[in-house]
């Protein structure tokens, strides 16, 4: 018998009894901090249509580019997600704020998502409402490309004359 797959949410909880029931539509979140969990984790399981619906409309919230959002879960490597702190965002809330950390690897550069999450319900269900993000420092992970070396990025160009311009 195979070992169940833990949540990338860092619950402790196995995926199949904890996110995914509510990525996959089979039951709603009950609070704000785990429709955080479960967006973490829809980016980590390339789950773009549920990152997209688990947004509030309008709120200033801008179109999502799915291709962009898809591209960036698939290329990054998922490191874990901290919850720093929640604001209210309860079972019987209507609001709620969730900062958090998302730590990740995209293309040989180490970064860590940093933001405080507004989050608000909508006929009874959670939803994304906004985000501040807090800046961070990038660190690269590996060798440092030379100016002359293709560049990492694939487009055939050195480095100097493409990304490290």
């Amino acid at each position: 018998m195979s070992e169940t797959k833990k949540c990338p949410c860092g619950s402790g909880l196995s995926y199949i009894e904890c996110c995914e029931p509510i990525i996959k539509g089979k039951k709603s979140a009950p609070t704000a901090e785990s429709l955080m969990r479960a967006r973490y984790t829809a980016y980590v399981e390339h789950e773009i249509d549920f990152i997209i619906t688990s947004c509030a409309e309008g709120e200033g919230i801008a179109e999502i580019d799915k291709k962009a959002t898809e591209d960036w879960s698939r290329q990054s490597e998922w490191h874990g997600l901290s919850i720093l702190r929640t604001e209210k965002g309860g079972e019987n809330d209507d609001e709620g704020i969730v900062e958090f950390t998302a730590d990740y690897t995209l293309k040989q550069m180490h970064d860590v998502h940093h933001e405080v999450a507004g989050f608000k319900k909508v006929n009874g269900e959670w939803k994304y409402a906004a985000g501040n993000l807090i800046t961070t420092t990038v660190r690269r992970e590996g060798k440092k490309v030379g100016r002359n070396e293709p560049c990492p990025c694939g487009s055939g160009k050195k480095y100097k004359n493409c990304c490290g311009r």
